[in-house]
């Protein structure tokens, strides 16, 4: 059935504090061993469920599962990616398979299923700090490994978690770098009419780069409100879904009357597409190649600020409203951003009064009654 033991050298195990450690064979014939058993009991109780589920495990059903466990990881994910019927968006396909090819099969493509363990993906984990990649790109590529890893576990590649107990890296975003209103209006005077037109809709109405990119005249569905359901992807320069969006689904923002009067009169000076687009290129739609080169032009003729980018302008947005006092959750609905948490994390720093408001509006409430 396994045995039990401790790891320590002790004089006396069994009366000294240390944790037990068990020993099996698996379902799939492989040797294991847990630790961390405060007492001989728990250690035989672990050992009596184990050679339960073995009993209950037909045959077959191990034989699959030892054949499952000797695939290896990159043999796994390559079936695994064609599952995820969820991961519609091309970007997020895209960067799934920059992780895989870049960092997870190189490191560990090649080992088997049933020989990874925590210790492996902690080891993987280590390697990746160690060769300096950011903390941002760690969390995705172990989403994207840990994902793989549970579902194999899920279809008894594993006899146990491979990921049990590690402990995820945890990505600290930086305060983000947000514009002053002269630093605004001074970018709107020296950028060329299209990319002031993005501004605009960014500073204004809160849109990604991508979403202003496609500024439409049908989106203005009541005069202060700008209906968004599309983006210009970057990598496929033609209109797609929004970001943490299904095909389909749209949101709607606040449209202020400086941003309504600058797309009517870019109308009236450039005209629209038959579909009702502003801004346009060779292709149809005005593209991220084009974008980009206008931006750096853009922040040539700008004083520097650091941190300061294009992304900026939407920065700015958040915090002219927060700053308003609008309150975060119709920012975070306005922004489009998947969590509130999203948002608390990222602009949390611009209500730092926000306690201490709070506490001298509950004090009037509260005068004379305690």
């Amino acid at each position: 059935m396994g045995t039990f033991f401790k790891t320590c050298d002790c004089s006396k195990p069994t009366r000294c504090p240390h944790p037990y450690t068990i020993r099996y064979r698996d379902a799939l014939g492989t040797q294991r061993e847990e630790g961390d058993y405060p007492t001989q009991d728990d250690a035989i109780e672990r050992l009596n469920a184990i050679y339960s589920e073995k009993r209950k495990t037909a045959p077959s059903v191990a034989e699959a599962r030892r054949e499952l466990g000797g695939k290896t990881v990159k043999e796994y994910a390559e079936s695994w990616l064609p599952r995820q019927r969820k991961m519609t968006d091309y970007s997020t396909v895209e960067h799934v398979g920059s992780y895989l090819n870049v960092h997870i099969n190189p490191a560990m493509g090649s080992r088997k299923l049933n020989t990874v363990t925590p210790s492996v993906v902690e080891q993987f984990l280590d390697d990746l700090a160690a060769n300096g990649v950011g903390t941002g790109h760690q969390v995705n590529i172990f989403r994207t490994l840990n994902s793989i890893l549970r579902d194999a576990y899920a279809k008894g590649a594993m006899a146990s978690d491979p990921v049990k107990g590690v402990q995820a890296p945890e990505y600290v975003r930086d305060k983000v770098a947000i514009p002053t209103l002269d630093y605004v209006k001074k970018a709107l005077e020296v950028a060329d009419e299209d990319l002031a037109l993005e501004i605009s809709l960014m500073v204004g109405c809160g849109l990604r780069n991508g979403e202003a990119r496609a500024a439409n005249l049908n989106n203005i569905v009541a005069d202060d409100v700008y209906r968004v359901h599309e983006q210009i992807h970057s990598n496929l320069h033609r209109p797609a879904k929004l970001k943490h969006r299904k095909p389909g689904e749209f949101r709607e923002v606040p449209l202020p009357r400086t941003v309504r009067e600058a797309m009517e009169r870019f109308e009236e000076k450039h005209g629209a597409t038959k579909e009702g687009y502003l801004l346009r290129g060779p292709s149809g739609y005005y593209t991220e190649p084009m974008e980009r080169r206008r931006v750096r032009n853009l922040f040539e003729n700008l004083p520097a600020e650091e941190g300061v980018g294009m992304y900026s302008f939407r920065h700015y947005f958040a915090s002219n409203a927060l700053g308003k006092g609008i309150p975060i959750t119709d920012v975070a609905e306005w922004m489009g951003h998947k969590s509130i948490e999203e948002t608390y994390r990222t602009y949390r720093h611009l209500m730092p009064g926000s306690i201490t408001k709070a506490a001298r509006i509950l004090d009037t409430g509260l005068w004379e009654t305690i």
